[in-house]
């Protein structure tokens, strides 16, 4: 029997080079997973990535996933990493199963498809083994956050059967205003840090409604996020964890000014 989970998970992910460069402190908060962060281990992963966007949900179903090089110009050394997790075709199919039941009537199966970057670099630091079994559920960026907050809902199940479900993504996600020069003291420009900071304070708070209306809730939530596909995998892991989970902040820092590596973890009260 497996030891039901109830705690979920959003991961900023950032870039890429998180998975080489030992200056990121999101790399090292990662690398303690196991010991720090969450001991338990899980049966399989469910991860929900920003990289992975459709028309209507989908699952991955291999036996061994491969490593996806979803990004363009960067050092050589990232292109040799591989994480060569078990796939999870049981969880994919069970996952499915319950998206239907709950009124998704269309969830599309990938029989080729490995891990994306937003999958495999966070899961390469935090469970380096590479033993636990792993199924991608995409994202569908044309929806709205109520939405993805459902499609969360409807595979909360899952953790009661030894599945971590882990949306990874980026608190801010705006490629085009990477590096730009903030002039605030701690280099982090005023609107990543307004969206930040309410983002933070509506999690904390349980105003969880607040943050799947996002749009037009939240300071700078255009600038934040032009296209919303890094922002829907937390709305997953908050609706799989349910409207009375407690959330947590269990890592933050910056990079290039604008990018936040927030991450979040959210206890079921059941």
């Amino acid at each position: 029997m497996a030891l039901a989970m109830k705690d979920t998970f959003y991961i900023s992910h950032g870039s890429p080079t998180l998975s080489i460069d030992e200056s990121l402190p999101a790399r090292h908060f990662l690398q303690s997973w196991q010991d720090d962060v969450f001991p338990q281990k899980p049966k399989s992963i469910l991860l929900v990535s920003g990289h992975w966007d459709t028309s209507y949900p989908s699952v991955n179903i291999v036996q061994r996933n491969d490593t996806i090089y979803d990004f363009y110009g960067f050092p050589n050394s990232m292109y040799k990493l591989k994480y060569p997790a078990p796939g999870a075709p049981e969880l994919a199919l069970r996952a499915k199963e319950l998206l239907v039941a709950s009124g998704f009537k269309r969830v599309d199966e990938d029989r080729k498809r490995g891990l994306d970057h937003g999958a495999w670099v966070p899961l390469m630091l935090m469970y380096p083994e590479a033993d636990i079994p792993v199924c991608q559920l995409s994202v569908q960026s044309k929806r709205d956050g109520d939405y993805h907050y459902n499609l969360g809902k409807a595979l909360a199940p899952l953790r009661d059967e030894g599945v971590l479900i882990m949306g990874s993504g980026a608190a801010t996600h705006n490629l085009r205003a990477l590096g730009r020069n903030s002039g605030s003291a701690d280099g982090v420009v005023p609107w990543a840090l307004e969206f930040d900071t309410w983002l933070k304070d509506s999690l904390l708070q349980g105003r969880y409604q607040d943050v799947n209306h996002f749009q037009e809730k939240a300071p700078y939530a255009k600038m934040a996020h032009p296209w919303p596909d890094h922002f829907y995998p937390l709305h997953v892991a908050m609706g799989a964890a349910g409207e009375t989970a407690k959330a947590k902040l269990i890592h933050h820092s910056w990079d290039l000014g604008s990018l936040s590596y927030a991450s979040y973890q959210f206890t079921s009260a059941n």
